[in-house]
């Protein structure tokens, strides 16, 4: 019986429900005495964390998902921190469900129906995919923040331009969706990052012409791009650069920038704030000798 317990409470971050308990030989009263001391603690009606496990934001957001039913699914703002795309403090639980549901602690929101596109998995949690996180935050985000947003979903999740107008042609008229389509294309002039608003200061300062920042080019966003010089630039903040997965990205990248014809160019903390003397040589000579039109812009 205790191992049974530990089995099921190791793999849904501490969270059991009535339903495993009485399989696993733990009867109603049982869990009544257990709740006394301690050792269950409620979470919501049926739903308890084992109580040797320490409370977390997974746990409570899986408690929510489960406490809403099957077909539920984790939306909106409490989604996008599940998935990283969005700091700040830890939001309320948010689930998307096919029934109608009314829990103290949960703000929910019914649906007809889920296309199943538009959910997944994350730490075993189900939750809406990163695009389609995108398009419920669009409409309560300002354009900083749901830049930001796109960005995170982009280094984290590989989430492009095209995943999001996938989810806007399934989700057509939703709030939000032309300023989401205006950061996604580049058409909102946005600087995401201090490191980002440092290297334009520092070319302007420098004289040399600013460039286009967070565009797509070749279906990817990319940090910097002068089209007429025919150059890409790439900053490398250590925050987003320090996996695996990230170092595949940024090779992907540089291999893409090359094969529509751009240099290319990536620039760190340490080229941008310590030492940008040969950063800005290197660009006055880039960006002075390499001119004319150029496909794709």
């Amino acid at each position: 019986m205790e191992q049974e317990l530990v089995r099921l409470a190791s793999a849904a971050h501490g969270v059991v429900t009535r339903a495993q308990l009485l399989d696993a030989g733990i009867t109603d009263a049982e869990s009544r005495h257990r709740s006394q001391i301690g050792s269950l603690l409620r979470l919501h009606h049926g739903m308890y964390r084992v109580g040797h496990r320490a409370a977390s934001v997974e746990a409570r957001y899986l408690a929510a998902v489960w406490a809403c039913g099957a077909g539920a699914w984790l939306r909106g703002r409490a989604a996008a921190h599940l998935l990283g795309i969005l700091k700040g403090s830890v939001p309320a639980p948010q689930v998307l469900t096919t029934t109608e549901r009314r829990i103290p602690g949960i703000r929910t929101r019914r649906t007809r129906r889920v296309d199943r596109r538009d959910v997944m998995t994350w730490l075993a949690i189900p939750v809406t995919t990163p695009a389609r996180t995108l398009v419920d935050l669009a409409a309560t985000l300002s354009v900083d923040d749901l830049a930001r947003a796109c960005h995170e979903a982009g280094v984290r999740h590989d989430t492009t331009p095209r995943h999001v107008e996938r989810v806007l042609a399934r989700c057509p008229n939703r709030p939000g969706a032309a300023k989401l389509r205006a950061i996604m294309r580049g058409d909102a002039q946005v600087t995401l990052s201090p490191l980002e608003r440092r290297f334009l200061a520092r070319l302007a300062d420098a004289g040399l012409p600013q460039p286009l920042t967070n565009r797509p080019a070749g279906g990817r966003r990319v940090d910097c791009r002068w089209p007429d010089h025919r150059l890409t630039v790439e900053l490398d903040g250590y925050r987003y650069h320090r996996s695996r997965h990230a170092w595949e990205q940024d090779r992907r990248r540089e291999r893409e920038a090359r094969a529509r014809g751009d240099e290319f160019r990536r620039y760190t903390y340490g080229d941008v704030i310590e030492r940008p003397a040969y950063m800005l040589a290197e660009l006055a000579a880039l960006l002075g000798g390499r001119s004319g039109p150029v496909q794709g812009r």
